[in-house]
Protein backbone atom coordinates (compact mmCIF):
# COMPACT_ATOMS: atom_id res chain seq x y z
CA UNK A 1 0.00 0.00 0.00
CA UNK A 2 1.11 3.51 -0.93
CA UNK A 3 1.61 5.59 1.43
CA UNK A 4 0.99 9.87 0.92
CA UNK A 5 1.76 12.41 2.73
CA UNK A 6 -0.36 15.80 1.98
CA UNK A 7 0.38 19.17 3.19
CA UNK A 8 -2.30 21.73 3.20
CA UNK A 9 -1.09 25.65 3.06
CA UNK A 10 -3.06 28.62 3.50
CA UNK A 11 -6.66 28.95 4.71
CA UNK A 12 -9.46 27.19 5.42
CA UNK A 13 -10.96 27.14 2.31
CA UNK A 14 -7.78 25.39 0.70
CA UNK A 15 -7.95 23.12 4.13
CA UNK A 16 -11.35 21.83 3.09
CA UNK A 17 -10.02 20.99 -0.54
CA UNK A 18 -7.16 19.06 1.11
CA UNK A 19 -9.98 17.13 3.30
CA UNK A 20 -11.56 16.17 0.18
CA UNK A 21 -8.50 14.70 -1.74
CA UNK A 22 -7.59 13.06 1.55
CA UNK A 23 -11.18 11.05 0.94
CA UNK A 24 -10.53 10.35 -1.89
CA UNK A 25 -7.77 9.11 -1.64
CA UNK A 26 -8.20 7.10 0.87
CA UNK A 27 -11.29 5.11 -0.65
CA UNK A 28 -8.74 4.64 -3.83
CA UNK A 29 -6.83 2.60 -1.02
CA UNK A 30 -3.88 5.06 -0.54
CA UNK A 31 -2.17 5.15 3.43
CA UNK A 32 -1.98 8.46 4.63
CA UNK A 33 1.35 9.54 6.91
CA UNK A 34 2.35 12.63 8.43
CA UNK A 35 5.99 10.76 8.17
CA UNK A 36 7.75 13.16 5.04
CA UNK A 37 10.73 10.16 5.14
CA UNK A 38 7.84 7.30 4.67
CA UNK A 39 6.06 8.71 1.99
CA UNK A 40 6.19 7.83 -1.87
CA UNK A 41 4.10 10.78 -2.70
CA UNK A 42 3.90 14.32 -0.94
CA UNK A 43 1.32 16.68 -2.25
CA UNK A 44 1.74 20.15 -1.36
CA UNK A 45 -1.68 22.21 -1.45
CA UNK A 46 -0.45 25.45 -2.08
CA UNK A 47 -1.52 29.15 -1.22
CA UNK A 48 -0.12 32.52 -3.14
CA UNK A 49 -2.98 34.60 -1.39
CA UNK A 50 0.23 37.31 -0.52
CA UNK A 51 3.59 37.13 -0.51
CA UNK A 52 4.70 35.49 2.72
CA UNK A 53 2.10 32.73 1.45
CA UNK A 54 3.74 32.40 -1.90
CA UNK A 55 6.96 32.09 0.22
CA UNK A 56 6.22 29.45 2.68
CA UNK A 57 4.77 27.25 -0.57
CA UNK A 58 7.73 27.57 -2.33
CA UNK A 59 10.27 26.82 0.84
CA UNK A 60 7.68 23.76 1.29
CA UNK A 61 8.19 22.63 -2.27
CA UNK A 62 11.72 22.87 -2.04
CA UNK A 63 11.86 21.18 1.32
CA UNK A 64 9.53 18.30 0.22
CA UNK A 65 11.53 17.89 -3.29
CA UNK A 66 15.05 16.88 -0.72
CA UNK A 67 12.79 13.67 -0.26
CA UNK A 68 13.33 12.82 -3.56
CA UNK A 69 17.30 11.98 -2.42
CA UNK A 70 16.71 11.20 0.81
CA UNK A 71 13.62 9.40 1.78
CA UNK A 72 11.08 7.44 -0.34
CA UNK A 73 9.41 9.74 -2.68
CA UNK A 74 8.91 8.83 -5.88
CA UNK A 75 6.03 11.66 -7.05
CA UNK A 76 6.16 14.97 -6.02
CA UNK A 77 3.07 17.14 -6.88
CA UNK A 78 2.19 20.74 -6.33
CA UNK A 79 -2.03 21.19 -5.65
CA UNK A 80 -4.28 24.20 -4.90
CA UNK A 81 -3.73 28.07 -5.48
CA UNK A 82 0.31 27.95 -6.46
CA UNK A 83 -0.44 25.37 -8.98
CA UNK A 84 -3.00 26.92 -10.92
CA UNK A 85 -1.49 30.62 -11.30
CA UNK A 86 2.25 29.57 -11.26
CA UNK A 87 1.62 26.50 -13.34
CA UNK A 88 4.05 27.47 -16.24
CA UNK A 89 6.84 28.95 -13.87
CA UNK A 90 6.65 25.68 -11.74
CA UNK A 91 7.02 23.59 -15.02
CA UNK A 92 10.09 25.63 -15.84
CA UNK A 93 12.08 26.18 -12.69
CA UNK A 94 11.13 23.42 -10.03
CA UNK A 95 11.88 20.12 -12.21
CA UNK A 96 11.66 18.13 -8.97
CA UNK A 97 7.68 18.84 -9.41
CA UNK A 98 6.21 15.53 -11.21
CA UNK A 99 2.37 17.34 -11.27
CA UNK A 100 0.61 20.34 -10.91
CA UNK A 101 -3.12 20.38 -10.46
CA UNK A 102 -5.53 23.08 -10.35
CA UNK A 103 -8.24 24.72 -7.86
CA UNK A 104 -10.61 23.20 -10.24
CA UNK A 105 -9.08 19.40 -10.88
CA UNK A 106 -8.49 17.66 -6.83
CA UNK A 107 -11.14 15.17 -7.83
CA UNK A 108 -8.64 14.18 -10.57
CA UNK A 109 -6.15 13.64 -8.05
CA UNK A 110 -6.03 9.77 -7.76
CA UNK A 111 -5.81 9.80 -11.77
CA UNK A 112 -2.40 12.61 -11.16
CA UNK A 113 -0.42 10.33 -8.98
CA UNK A 114 -0.72 7.28 -10.65
CA UNK A 115 0.54 9.01 -13.66
CA UNK A 116 3.35 10.46 -12.01
CA UNK A 117 4.42 7.70 -10.37
CA UNK A 118 4.54 6.14 -14.26
CA UNK A 119 6.83 8.80 -15.03
CA UNK A 120 4.33 10.79 -16.88
CA UNK A 121 4.65 14.95 -15.94
CA UNK A 122 0.84 15.46 -16.21
CA UNK A 123 -0.51 18.97 -15.27
CA UNK A 124 -4.08 19.28 -14.91
CA UNK A 125 -5.60 22.74 -14.55
CA UNK A 126 -9.49 22.65 -15.76
CA UNK A 127 -11.26 25.82 -16.26
CA UNK A 128 -10.64 28.10 -13.24
CA UNK A 129 -14.77 28.72 -12.76
CA UNK A 130 -15.95 25.03 -13.07
CA UNK A 131 -17.07 23.90 -9.64
CA UNK A 132 -14.53 21.17 -8.14
CA UNK A 133 -17.34 18.36 -6.60
CA UNK A 134 -16.24 15.42 -4.82
CA UNK A 135 -17.64 12.26 -4.16
CA UNK A 136 -16.54 10.13 -0.94
CA UNK A 137 -16.35 11.23 2.47
CA UNK A 138 -13.36 14.37 3.76
CA UNK A 139 -10.98 12.78 6.44
CA UNK A 140 -11.33 15.21 8.57
CA UNK A 141 -7.79 17.18 9.74
CA UNK A 142 -9.31 19.41 12.45
CA UNK A 143 -9.66 16.46 15.15
CA UNK A 144 -13.45 16.26 14.72
CA UNK A 145 -15.22 17.95 16.82
CA UNK A 146 -14.96 21.03 14.32
CA UNK A 147 -15.05 20.72 10.23
CA UNK A 148 -15.39 23.90 7.52
CA UNK A 149 -18.13 23.61 5.29
CA UNK A 150 -17.32 25.33 1.63
CA UNK A 151 -20.29 26.52 0.61
CA UNK A 152 -19.26 28.32 -2.26
CA UNK A 153 -16.19 28.97 -4.79
CA UNK A 154 -14.17 32.02 -6.18
CA UNK A 155 -15.45 35.97 -5.61
CA UNK A 156 -17.31 38.62 -8.14
CA UNK A 157 -15.95 41.70 -6.27
CA UNK A 158 -12.59 42.31 -7.94
CA UNK A 159 -11.42 44.31 -4.63
CA UNK A 160 -8.03 45.78 -6.62
CA UNK A 161 -5.60 44.49 -4.16
CA UNK A 162 -6.65 41.00 -4.64
CA UNK A 163 -5.82 38.06 -7.25
CA UNK A 164 -8.56 35.78 -6.04
CA UNK A 165 -10.74 36.08 -8.92
CA UNK A 166 -7.59 34.71 -11.06
CA UNK A 167 -6.89 32.35 -9.10
CA UNK A 168 -10.44 30.38 -8.04
CA UNK A 169 -12.87 32.19 -10.86
CA UNK A 170 -16.47 33.52 -10.78
CA UNK A 171 -18.17 33.53 -7.40
CA UNK A 172 -20.24 29.72 -7.66
CA UNK A 173 -22.22 28.77 -4.82
CA UNK A 174 -22.19 25.10 -3.98
CA UNK A 175 -25.97 23.50 -4.46
CA UNK A 176 -27.43 23.34 -1.22
CA UNK A 177 -28.52 19.64 -1.47
CA UNK A 178 -24.92 18.73 -1.95
CA UNK A 179 -24.25 20.48 1.25
CA UNK A 180 -26.78 19.28 2.96
CA UNK A 181 -25.49 15.49 2.46
CA UNK A 182 -21.55 16.59 2.89
CA UNK A 183 -23.02 18.22 6.45
CA UNK A 184 -24.80 15.19 7.72
CA UNK A 185 -21.95 13.15 6.31
CA UNK A 186 -19.77 15.26 8.90
CA UNK A 187 -22.20 14.94 11.52
CA UNK A 188 -21.97 11.10 11.67
CA UNK A 189 -18.55 11.73 11.83
CA UNK A 190 -18.85 13.51 14.96
CA UNK A 191 -18.62 17.21 13.96
CA UNK A 192 -20.67 19.32 16.54
CA UNK A 193 -19.53 22.77 15.29
CA UNK A 194 -19.90 23.35 10.99
CA UNK A 195 -18.27 26.26 10.20
CA UNK A 196 -19.46 28.00 6.89
CA UNK A 197 -16.29 29.43 4.65
CA UNK A 198 -16.30 30.94 1.33
CA UNK A 199 -14.45 33.88 -0.06
CA UNK A 200 -17.94 35.79 0.18
CA UNK A 201 -20.35 33.47 2.20
CA UNK A 202 -23.48 36.65 2.53
CA UNK A 203 -24.06 35.85 -1.16
CA UNK A 204 -24.70 32.44 -1.44
CA UNK A 205 -27.37 31.28 -3.73
CA UNK A 206 -27.72 34.43 -5.43
CA UNK A 207 -26.35 32.66 -8.95
CA UNK A 208 -27.63 29.43 -8.05
CA UNK A 209 -31.68 30.54 -6.87
CA UNK A 210 -31.30 34.20 -7.81
CA UNK A 211 -31.61 35.43 -4.28
CA UNK A 212 -29.41 35.39 -1.23
CA UNK A 213 -30.53 32.39 0.56
CA UNK A 214 -27.53 31.76 3.23
CA UNK A 215 -30.22 32.33 5.99
CA UNK A 216 -32.20 28.96 4.19
CA UNK A 217 -28.79 27.28 4.33
CA UNK A 218 -28.52 27.47 8.05
CA UNK A 219 -31.75 26.54 8.98
CA UNK A 220 -31.71 23.38 6.74
CA UNK A 221 -28.00 22.70 8.37
CA UNK A 222 -29.78 23.60 11.63
CA UNK A 223 -31.95 20.37 11.61
CA UNK A 224 -28.92 17.87 11.17
CA UNK A 225 -28.61 15.77 14.35
CA UNK A 226 -25.65 16.38 16.50
CA UNK A 227 -24.64 19.70 14.69
CA UNK A 228 -24.56 22.30 18.25
CA UNK A 229 -23.28 25.30 16.58
CA UNK A 230 -22.96 26.74 13.13
CA UNK A 231 -20.57 29.45 12.31
CA UNK A 232 -20.35 31.82 9.67
CA UNK A 233 -16.85 33.33 8.42
CA UNK A 234 -16.52 35.95 5.59
CA UNK A 235 -19.46 37.93 5.53
CA UNK A 236 -19.00 41.04 3.27
CA UNK A 237 -20.23 44.03 5.60
CA UNK A 238 -22.83 45.71 2.65
CA UNK A 239 -23.82 42.26 2.06
CA UNK A 240 -25.60 41.41 5.22
CA UNK A 241 -29.19 41.78 5.24
CA UNK A 242 -32.22 41.54 7.25
CA UNK A 243 -33.02 37.95 6.91
CA UNK A 244 -29.92 36.43 7.87
CA UNK A 245 -29.91 38.88 10.89
CA UNK A 246 -33.26 37.42 11.91
CA UNK A 247 -31.95 34.04 11.35
CA UNK A 248 -29.25 34.13 13.43
CA UNK A 249 -31.85 35.88 16.36
CA UNK A 250 -34.18 32.66 15.92
CA UNK A 251 -31.84 30.04 15.02
CA UNK A 252 -30.52 28.57 18.66
CA UNK A 253 -27.83 26.68 16.49
CA UNK A 254 -26.83 29.88 14.95
CA UNK A 255 -23.76 31.43 17.16
CA UNK A 256 -23.87 35.51 17.52
CA UNK A 257 -20.42 35.52 15.47
CA UNK A 258 -19.43 37.72 12.69
CA UNK A 259 -16.46 38.11 10.79
CA UNK A 260 -17.13 41.22 8.85
CA UNK A 261 -13.50 41.93 6.55
CA UNK A 262 -13.59 45.71 6.08
CA UNK A 263 -10.33 46.13 5.45
CA UNK A 264 -9.78 49.93 6.04
CA UNK A 265 -12.62 53.17 7.24
CA UNK A 266 -10.94 56.05 5.19
CA UNK A 267 -13.57 57.01 2.28
CA UNK A 268 -10.66 57.36 -0.08
CA UNK A 269 -8.70 54.06 0.79
CA UNK A 270 -12.35 52.23 0.36
CA UNK A 271 -12.74 53.71 -3.30
CA UNK A 272 -9.23 52.71 -4.20
CA UNK A 273 -9.60 49.39 -2.62
CA UNK A 274 -12.51 48.89 -5.08
CA UNK A 275 -15.03 48.13 -1.75
CA UNK A 276 -18.45 48.97 -1.41
CA UNK A 277 -18.67 50.25 1.30
CA UNK A 278 -18.00 53.73 3.37
CA UNK A 279 -16.72 55.03 6.82
CA UNK A 280 -20.45 56.06 7.66
CA UNK A 281 -21.93 52.48 5.90
CA UNK A 282 -19.65 50.71 8.52
CA UNK A 283 -20.82 52.69 10.98
CA UNK A 284 -24.46 51.81 10.22
CA UNK A 285 -23.77 48.27 9.70
CA UNK A 286 -22.21 47.59 12.71
CA UNK A 287 -24.52 49.94 14.94
CA UNK A 288 -27.54 47.73 13.36
CA UNK A 289 -26.43 44.70 14.19
CA UNK A 290 -25.42 45.57 17.74
CA UNK A 291 -28.55 46.34 18.52
CA UNK A 292 -30.82 43.58 16.63
CA UNK A 293 -28.14 41.59 18.70
CA UNK A 294 -26.97 42.65 21.56
CA UNK A 295 -24.43 39.96 22.74
CA UNK A 296 -22.86 39.56 18.78
CA UNK A 297 -19.21 38.81 18.79
CA UNK A 298 -17.93 40.85 15.51
CA UNK A 299 -14.26 40.08 13.99
CA UNK A 300 -12.63 41.87 11.28
CA UNK A 301 -9.84 41.97 9.41
CA UNK A 302 -7.52 45.22 7.92
CA UNK A 303 -4.79 46.30 5.40
CA UNK A 304 -2.35 48.80 6.41
CA UNK A 305 -0.16 50.43 3.78
CA UNK A 306 -2.37 50.17 0.86
CA UNK A 307 -0.82 52.27 -1.90
CA UNK A 308 -1.43 56.03 -0.88
CA UNK A 309 -2.12 55.58 2.69
CA UNK A 310 -1.37 58.94 4.37
CA UNK A 311 -0.61 59.29 7.87
CA UNK A 312 -3.59 61.13 8.33
CA UNK A 313 -5.58 58.04 6.90
CA UNK A 314 -3.91 55.71 9.07
CA UNK A 315 -5.20 57.64 12.08
CA UNK A 316 -8.70 57.78 10.70
CA UNK A 317 -8.13 53.83 11.20
CA UNK A 318 -6.88 53.59 14.38
CA UNK A 319 -10.14 56.10 15.54
CA UNK A 320 -12.11 54.12 13.77
CA UNK A 321 -11.35 50.93 15.58
CA UNK A 322 -11.04 53.28 18.86
CA UNK A 323 -14.72 53.32 18.54
CA UNK A 324 -16.06 50.25 17.22
CA UNK A 325 -14.27 48.29 19.34
CA UNK A 326 -14.18 44.62 17.63
CA UNK A 327 -14.09 41.68 19.82
CA UNK A 328 -11.95 40.29 17.21
CA UNK A 329 -8.98 41.69 14.54
CA UNK A 330 -6.62 40.62 12.43
CA UNK A 331 -4.37 42.91 10.40
CA UNK A 332 -2.23 42.24 7.44
CA UNK A 333 0.23 44.62 5.67
CA UNK A 334 -0.17 45.16 2.71
CA UNK A 335 1.44 43.07 -0.69
CA UNK A 336 1.46 43.85 -4.15
CA UNK A 337 0.04 40.93 -5.69
CA UNK A 338 1.04 40.86 -9.68
CA UNK A 339 -1.64 41.19 -11.95
CA UNK A 340 -4.01 43.55 -9.81
CA UNK A 341 -5.01 47.01 -10.25
CA UNK A 342 -3.13 47.87 -6.71
CA UNK A 343 -0.04 47.04 -8.16
CA UNK A 344 0.02 49.76 -11.09
CA UNK A 345 -1.03 52.22 -8.11
CA UNK A 346 1.68 54.99 -7.09
CA UNK A 347 2.33 55.55 -3.79
CA UNK A 348 3.81 52.46 -2.98
CA UNK A 349 4.87 52.53 0.88
CA UNK A 350 8.14 50.98 2.22
CA UNK A 351 7.84 47.71 3.95
CA UNK A 352 9.01 49.17 7.41
CA UNK A 353 6.01 51.82 7.47
CA UNK A 354 3.81 49.11 6.75
CA UNK A 355 4.72 47.25 9.76
CA UNK A 356 4.89 49.89 12.32
CA UNK A 357 1.43 50.51 11.32
CA UNK A 358 0.33 47.06 11.89
CA UNK A 359 1.87 47.29 14.79
CA UNK A 360 -0.02 50.33 15.85
CA UNK A 361 -2.84 49.30 15.38
CA UNK A 362 -2.42 45.45 16.68
CA UNK A 363 -1.16 47.44 20.20
CA UNK A 364 -4.88 49.51 19.99
CA UNK A 365 -6.93 46.22 19.69
CA UNK A 366 -4.98 44.68 22.54
CA UNK A 367 -6.41 47.08 24.72
CA UNK A 368 -9.36 46.87 23.50
CA UNK A 369 -9.81 43.30 23.41
CA UNK A 370 -8.39 43.21 26.71
CA UNK A 371 -11.02 45.80 28.37
CA UNK A 372 -13.37 43.40 26.60
CA UNK A 373 -12.47 40.52 28.42
CA UNK A 374 -12.32 42.19 32.01
CA UNK A 375 -15.89 42.46 31.36
CA UNK A 376 -16.42 38.93 31.39
CA UNK A 377 -15.52 37.95 34.42
CA UNK A 378 -17.94 36.79 36.60
CA UNK A 379 -20.13 35.68 33.87
CA UNK A 380 -21.13 32.13 32.85
CA UNK A 381 -20.11 30.98 29.36
CA UNK A 382 -20.66 27.75 27.47
CA UNK A 383 -17.70 26.69 26.09
CA UNK A 384 -17.02 23.43 23.63
CA UNK A 385 -13.61 21.58 24.90
CA UNK A 386 -10.50 21.66 22.67
CA UNK A 387 -8.56 19.50 24.54
CA UNK A 388 -6.37 18.98 27.83
CA UNK A 389 -2.73 21.20 28.20
CA UNK A 390 0.12 18.40 28.39
CA UNK A 391 1.04 17.45 31.67
CA UNK A 392 -1.93 19.46 33.77
CA UNK A 393 -5.72 19.63 34.64
CA UNK A 394 -6.22 22.26 32.35
CA UNK A 395 -8.28 22.21 29.79
CA UNK A 396 -8.58 24.79 26.46
CA UNK A 397 -11.90 25.65 25.46
CA UNK A 398 -13.69 27.77 22.79
CA UNK A 399 -16.83 29.94 23.18
CA UNK A 400 -19.13 31.00 20.99
CA UNK A 401 -17.00 34.35 20.30
CA UNK A 402 -13.94 32.62 19.29
CA UNK A 403 -13.44 31.11 15.91
CA UNK A 404 -10.87 28.04 15.87
CA UNK A 405 -6.99 29.04 15.16
CA UNK A 406 -8.02 33.21 14.92
CA UNK A 407 -9.46 33.99 18.23
CA UNK A 408 -8.71 33.42 22.13
CA UNK A 409 -8.94 30.32 24.21
CA UNK A 410 -10.62 29.97 27.62
CA UNK A 411 -8.53 27.66 30.02
CA UNK A 412 -10.44 25.78 32.72
CA UNK A 413 -9.13 24.54 36.05
CA UNK A 414 -10.81 21.25 36.52
CA UNK A 415 -9.89 17.51 37.62
CA UNK A 416 -12.82 16.21 36.20
CA UNK A 417 -12.63 14.18 32.60
CA UNK A 418 -13.44 15.74 29.75
CA UNK A 419 -13.08 14.85 26.10
CA UNK A 420 -12.36 16.97 23.14
CA UNK A 421 -15.99 18.05 21.47
CA UNK A 422 -17.36 18.51 24.99
CA UNK A 423 -19.87 20.72 25.99
CA UNK A 424 -19.44 22.96 28.95
CA UNK A 425 -20.52 25.77 31.18
CA UNK A 426 -17.74 27.83 32.49
CA UNK A 427 -17.76 30.70 35.09
CA UNK A 428 -14.91 33.56 33.93
CA UNK A 429 -12.63 33.53 37.06
CA UNK A 430 -9.60 35.92 34.83
CA UNK A 431 -8.59 37.72 31.81
CA UNK A 432 -5.68 38.34 30.14
CA UNK A 433 -5.33 40.24 26.36
CA UNK A 434 -6.74 37.46 24.29
CA UNK A 435 -7.67 34.88 26.68
CA UNK A 436 -10.31 34.04 29.46
CA UNK A 437 -9.60 31.66 33.01
CA UNK A 438 -12.67 29.53 34.39
CA UNK A 439 -14.45 27.08 36.20
CA UNK A 440 -16.99 24.65 35.63
CA UNK A 441 -20.18 25.69 36.73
Amino acid sequence: MRKILLISLGCDKNRVDSEKMLGLLNLKGYEITDDETEAEVIIVNSCCFINDAKQESIDTILDMARQKETGKCRALIVAGCMAQRYEKEIRETLPEVDACVGTGSIAKIGDVIEEALEGQRENILDDVDSLPLTDGKRLLTTGGHYAYLKIAEGCDKHCTYCAIPMVRGRYRSVPMESLLSEAKDLADMGVRELILVAEETTLYGTDLYGRKCLHELIHQLAQIRGIRWIRVLYCYPEEIYEDLIRCMKEEKKFVHYLDLPIQHADDEILRRMGRHTTNADLRRIIAHLREEVPDIVLRTTLITGFPGETQEQHEELCRFINEMEFNRLGVFTYSKEEGTPAERMDGQIDEETKLERRDELMELQQEISSDLLQNLIGHTIECMIEGQASGENVYVARSYGDAPDVDGYIFINTDEPMMTGDFAQVKITAASDYDLTGVLV
